[in-house]
């Protein structure tokens, strides 16, 4: 009887302790886990890239989901954040608003006036998250802001000559089923099928929300892929594979993969989507320098 009730104790024990560390572990990832943002640096080498592009900068701002853990204050500091790292293009891959926000004009013009302020040597680029196809207001905020549209297109992205170019290609989420993929991609496909070796771009980028998109397109085109949507699973378990990925992101959700000869690189993101949790997933975005040695 006295083992049985030792053993009650030793148990109850035991659940009042996990209760307590379960407890801790989602107030830490609801107030401080979703709070900060950090930099990702990489140096992205290929000898592709030419000398005028050598140090090229680029950031990849994703996954904002602006209305849930993200609001005008935490908007403010991530521009804050992107200008210091004086980027040459910015790019924006997907899920700019979180389907749950109530997107008042107000709001609208909020957004629009934050974007606005992230400085660039050249240009700022967007493609439409799945989440982002909820709102027809989601062209206004982009152009408001002095965004290029990149979906289902592409742009040539110019520095220091005029003979050597980037070329930088968009694909909208799959959500956006006004297209097929095929239909998504024949702007970038009829442009890549009439050059000859002398036109040809000395670098291929490739912008995609969902990263799974991989096994459905000719990545080996791109020299560089970049993509968003998985948020890395939002809660990170050392040793596990995470547990909240989400369709389309199921495949490919770690930092970098490589592929034959494309590198991938998927951003972790800076929202949060349905629960307001990170854990050991911190907000960030991605800066890449390009060299070629």
């Amino acid at each position: 009887m006295k083992n049985k009730k030792n053993f009650l104790k030793k148990l109850f024990l035991l659940f009042f302790i996990l209760i307590i560390i379960a407890t801790l572990t989602a107030l830490y990832a609801y107030y401080i886990g979703t709070t900060g943002i950090f930099v990702k640096e990489y140096k992205v080498k290929n000898s592709n890239i030419t000398d005028n592009f050598y140090g090229f900068k680029i950031v990849q701002l994703s996954d904002i989901h602006y209305g849930r853990t993200v609001h005008k204050k935490e908007l403010e500091k991530i521009v804050d954040k992107i200008n210091a790292t004086k980027p040459d293009i910015v790019i924006l891959s997907g899920d700019l608003v979180d389907m749950d926000t109530v997107l008042d004009n107000k709001m609208i013009n909020e957004i629009a006036g934050i974007l606005s302020k992230i400085d660039v040597t050249i240009n700022k680029y967007a493609i439409l998250g799945n989440h982002d196809t909820m709102f027809d207001s989601w062209n206004n905020i982009i152009d408001s802001a002095g965004f290029v549209d990149l979906n289902d297109n592409y742009d040539l992205i110019y520095y220091k000559d005029n003979k050597n170019y980037i070329m930088l290609s968009g694909i909208s989420s799959v959500a956006n089923k006004k297209k097929s993929l095929t239909e998504k991609m024949e702007n970038t496909d009829n442009y890549l099928k009439k050059l000859n070796k002398d036109d040809s771009p000395c670098y291929r980028i490739l912008v995609i929300h969902e990263p799974d998109l991989l096994d459905d397109i000719d990545y080996k085109d791109y020299d560089l892929v970049l993509a968003g949507h998985t948020h890395k699973g939002q809660v990170v378990i050392p040793g596990i594979k995470p547990l909240f990925l989400p369709s389309y992101g199921k495949k490919y959700y770690k930092d970098y993969y490589k592929l034959k000869n494309t590198d991938v690189y998927i951003s972790s993101g800076i929202g949060t989507s349905k629960l307001n949790f990170r854990l050991f997933n911190r907000p960030s975005f991605n800066l890449y320098r390009l060299t070629n040695k």
